[in-house]
Formats: C-alpha cells, structure tokens, sequence
C-alpha cells in the first residue's frame, strides 16, 4: 500500500488511532486526525501527533477529498464517512493499514473468548524456539507500532471491530476459536456478527492454514470462504485432540503434556491446542513447545486460580465478560460442580444457554449487579439462585453454598461497568474476598 504523498484521514484517537497517524505520517502522507470525543478526553500525547487534529467531532473535515481513510476498532458508520465511502473514497482499518507494512508472516487468533490466552501462548510457543515476534493486535499493542520491527512472525489477537475493514489481509494462520452471541448492541444480527469474524479467512490461499474447532459448523462456513488449508481442534479424531491432560498431533503422534502447566479448565486445554497446532504449522519443534507450556503463566482474571479453602477452590475468570465465556469455564472446570458468581451490565444475548450449563455442573448461582433478575428469570428452578449486594457477600455466600471438591467461579457472563471500573477491578475485589475469607477461616 503506497500511502507516500496522500492526503489520509485517521477516525478514532484511541491507541490504534494514535499508532495509525504516526505510521501514516511516517510512510510520508499528510494526516488529519480526528475523534468525536473532546480534546480533554483524550490521551495527552494526542497532542504530539504529526497530524492536524480535529476534537469533539468532525467539523471541517474533508472526508470526500481524502484519498485514504483510515477508521480505529469500534469506530461505528456515520454519515460523513459513509458518504466519502459512495464515493469512493478508500475505507480500511487500522488493522489492515499495519498488515499492508508488516514484512513477516500475519497469525492471527479471533474467536470471542479465549483470544487473549492464546495469542498470549501462540507468542511464548515462537519465542521459544528462538523466533523474533510481535504479539498485540487487540491484546495491548496495536499491530501499527511494529511496522519497522524486524519479525520471523506477527501473532495478531484480531477483534471482529479489527476484522470489519480488512481487504486484501492474507494471514498465514488463521485461527477461529469459537464463535457465540456478543457484541449485539453492535451487529444487527449474530450472522453479521459471525462474519465479521470470518473476514480473517477471505483472502487466504491453499499455502495458508485455517484452524477451526472440531464439529463447529459456524466456524468450518466461515474458513470455507478462504482457500486456507483446514485444521481442526477437538477431541478424538481432531487434527490436534485434547485428552486427559495431553494433545496429541494426529500427523505424526506427537503427545504435549498439560499436566505440568498452568492452565486450569478444559477450555483452555483446548486454546492450548489452537496455539500448538499453529505453532507447528509454522514448524515450530516440539521441545520448544513443550518447554513454553511448562512455563507458561496465564494471563490475569482468565482462570485464574486464587486460592482454596476448605476443599474449595476460587476461580477469577472476570474475563468472562458474555454468557458464551461463562458457559465455556463452567462447563471447563476439573471439579464435579461448581457456584457461580455471575451478573453485571448486560449485553443484550440470551441467557438460556448459561442456563443449561447449570444444570449440567452447577451447585448454584449467585447473582450480582443489574442483570441480577434477567439472569434469575432465565435460570428460573434450573438451579438454586441467591443475590449479593456486594463482592464480598457473593463469595462468602458462594463458599456457603460449594461442597468440599467444588469450585466458586467469577464468570460473571456481563460486563462489569455497573458496580466496578473494569473487569480487572472485578476480578481484584474477588480475589481480595477469597483470601480475606481464606485467612478468617484458617
């Protein structure tokens, strides 16, 4: 993409809007800037960019007479853009601008849960077999700041926001880890939601790789619009099958051992998998693979183990920000059962499937938050319910409920900005309760 000399439009000024002008300005175009948000909101070092900057909406800017625009994650339609979009003006993301500069192979890692975990671990897995490697995208940093890196691969945690405007990216894997309602304040239905998602797969070619889950025919539809050579991840049978505490590469027998890693719950045995079968994709040797999952260390508030009390034991997935996450690390716990805390802001799915996965592993649900009665109404007599007002009384409430041998899991299926700054902020106040009442009742 020759962007040298163009008069180029960044919408959005969060971190992939700020990494966007400044790659823009590098590769020689001249850039407006612009954010609907007022220029107090932004980051200071907005005001650093190389760009003309625009605040607090988008007045007086050409978006017609641009000759690339170029839109952050998130950025919805407006009239202006969509109007400079009929007539032609070019429309990419952020995402797509960065590949365009990149000069290594693209893994990307979409899905909407457990992203983070294994881009995290597809990134540790390279680098342990000595590869020069970039991993951001949606986890951290944007995928624009590593343009004049030197790189053996970029491993891309890819959002469906990142993957709306993508033409022409060609990853050399391509990893779909699931596909479940989300983001439907945002998509007019699920099937737009999905294909967002599946826009990863488009342009790649039968020398590419697409690794879906074994059995999801959601995520095979969306890899069959590449060309991708398919991998699948599942249970027995699959390319690479996820057993009691190993995966097993089919091709050539080759076992990886779980049982010595960090990684608790079945889901993320089986994310483990995904980020294996890429990494050998990539030909990456097995010692180096088993070295990187013995000492991986899983990310924060992802099911996190917290502690055990009395033959119970606490698990932070604050993380599990939609019922799709909530479902997979219910149903993923080693335990026979477990209590739920669950609640928060809602985010406009159905609830039914988190419904069924109580009667399948749960002791009881305790509700927090302001979905607290969508969530009861939904669960109905599927499970004891009880409320908590606060953090605090959930847990010791949860603890009450569990039998010795069950988990009490924070996968809360909501977002968190009803009764907290953050899903990390969740996830600190229920570890905090954890060990406080670990250490009352020791």
């Amino acid at each position: 993409m020759q962007i040298s000399g163009k008069r180029v439009v960044v919408v959005g000024l969060g971190k992939s809007g700020i990494a966007a002008t400044r790659l823009c300005a590098d590769l020689g175009a001249v850039v407006v800037a612009t954010d609907s948000a007022p220029a107090e909101r932004l980051a200071p070092e907005v005001t650093t960019l190389p760009a003309h900057v625009v605040a607090g909406g988008h007045a007086g800017v050409d978006f017609r007479g641009a000759e690339l625009i170029v839109v952050s994650p998130g950025v919805p339609m407006f009239a202006a853009l969509a109007d400079a979009e009929r007539a032609g003006v070019p429309v990419i993301g952020e995402l797509a601008l960065a590949a365009s500069q990149l000069r290594a192979p693209l893994l990307f890692v979409g899905g909407t849960n457990g992203k983070s975990t294994t881009t995290t671990l597809l990134g540790d897995l390279l680098q342990s077999a000595g590869r020069r490697v970039f991993v951001g995208g949606n986890l951290g940093t944007p995928a624009s700041e590593a343009t004049q890196l030197q790189l053996d691969a970029a491993v891309l945690e890819v959002s469906s926001f990142q993957l709306e405007r993508v033409p022409g990216i060609r990853p050399h894997v391509s990893i779909l880890l699931n596909i479940t309602e989300d983001h439907l304040d945002r998509y007019a239905s699920f099937q737009e939601y999905a294909d967002a998602k599946g826009n990863a797969f488009v342009s790649q070619t039968p020398d590419d790789y697409a690794i879906v889950p074994q059995g999801d025919e959601a995520c095979r539809r969306q890899a069959a619009r590449g060309a991708g050579r398919l991998i699948e991840v599942g249970g027995a049978g699959a390319d690479y099958a996820v057993g009691e505490g190993v995966i097993v590469e089919r091709a050539t027998g080759e076992r990886f051992d779980l049982r010595e890693t960090q990684l608790h719950g079945l889901h993320n045995h089986h994310n483990a998998a995904f980020a294996v079968a890429a990494a050998r994709a990539v030909r990456v040797p097995v010692a180096a693979i088993q070295r990187a999952l013995r000492d991986f260390a899983p990310l924060p508030h992802r099911m996190a183990l917290v502690t055990e009390a009395r033959g119970v034991r606490f698990y932070d997935d604050s993380k599990g920000t939609n019922v799709g996450a909530a479902v997979t690390a219910l149903l993923g716990l080693s335990e026979p059962r477990g209590v739920l805390i669950a609640g928060g802001r809602d985010k406009l799915g159905s609830y039914e499937p988190l419904v069924e996965a109580l009667r399948n592993k749960g002791r009881a649900v305790v509700l927090i938050g302001e979905a607290a009665d969508k969530i009861a109404a939904a669960v109905g007599d599927a499970a004891p319910v009880e409320r908590a007002a606060d953090m605090p009384s959930a847990v010791r409430r949860a603890f009450e409920l569990a039998q010795p041998g069950d988990a009490v899991l924070l996968s809360p299926a909501c977002s968190s900005f009803d009764m907290f700054k953050s899903y990390a902020d969740r996830g600190d106040r229920f570890a905090e309760a954890a060990l406080s009442l670990k250490q009352e009742l020791s």
